[in-house]
């Protein structure tokens, strides 16, 4: 009885120990794709909830591991972003390039890193239209970007100076079109 009861002692330590062991190992990592996400017709804007591919223009899209965040344009996406809240995490940020893309159905193969985009604002007299609130154009060259620019006017600025001033005076601009 008493070797049966040891046997099984050392057999419960050494399952313990290997247990510790495994614990103690790399964790694993799961790598998870932070890249774009294509737009479907049936994608609500996650601001607003309206249909994203019933407007033109530059959309905008926040992902991370756990989800993807779409929104009716870039203006959304950047708005959404500067909340301090939601810079919480490692959410990967993405805007079509208007350089390489029609204005009225942008091209989800040419998304780009919205940190990296040149932003041209202040388009209200331009015509373009685009969801609610300010019509921003994202691009991935800066020379494509000073080029609309240039033809209506309009300033190109970066993602950091991208802020809630300069949204909401985009957004009064395009209310005072005449378009």
């Amino acid at each position: 009885m008493r070797n049966a009861f040891l046997d099984t002692s050392r057999t419960l330590l050494v399952l313990l120990f290997g247990l510790f062991l495994a614990a103690c190992g790399e964790p694993v990592e799961q790598k998870q794709n932070l890249g774009p996400v294509a737009f479907h017709s049936s994608d609500e804007c996650h601001v607003c909830g309206m249909i994203i591919t019933d407007f033109p223009g530059p959309k905008g899209e926040a992902v991370d591991g756990a989800s993807v965040k779409k929104f009716c344009s870039a203006a959304e996406m950047l708005g959404w972003w500067l909340q301090p809240e939601n810079r919480i995490g490692a959410a990967r940020l993405y805007v079509h390039d208007m350089g390489r893309g029609e204005w009225l159905k942008p091209d989800d193969s040419h998304l780009i890193d919205a940190t990296k985009a040149f932003y041209v604002v202040d388009l209200g007299d331009s015509g373009l239209k685009g969801a609610m609130g300010a019509v921003i154009a994202s691009f991935g060259d800066q020379q494509a970007a000073k080029k609309l620019a240039a033809i209506h006017g309009a300033r190109v600025l970066r993602f950091g100076e991208m802020n809630q001033d300069v949204l909401q005076q985009a957004a009064g601009m395009q209310h005072m079109s005449p378009h």
